[in-house]
């Protein structure tokens, strides 16, 4: 399926489309492309249904600090990656 802009930059999806997916989307842009992401009509019900009963039992708390700790292990992660041995150095 191919859709056009009009001339004020709009994009119209069928009714067949609209029914499908709703009415709300994220707009994700990449290099080479644009990809168009549903919202559902109730995000946090979603969200719930996802995660299940991961969280139960959770203060928010408790979720905070996991997700404190979760980031602080990504950006270590990322910045161990990221090094480079000093030019000349003995590493």
């Amino acid at each position: 399926m191919s859709v056009e802009t009009d001339s004020h930059g709009r994009l119209y999806l069928s009714s067949e489309l609209r029914k499908k997916y709703g009415e709300k989307f994220h707009v994700v842009e990449y290099e080479d492309r644009l990809e168009l992401i549903p919202i559902d009509e109730d995000p946090l019900k979603a969200v719930r249904e996802a995660a299940g009963d991961a969280f139960e039992g959770k203060s928010i708390e408790e979720l905070r600090e996991g997700a404190r700790e979760q980031a602080k292990e990504d950006a270590e992660a990322g910045f161990e990656r990221g090094k480079h041995p000093a030019e000349g150095g003995d590493e």
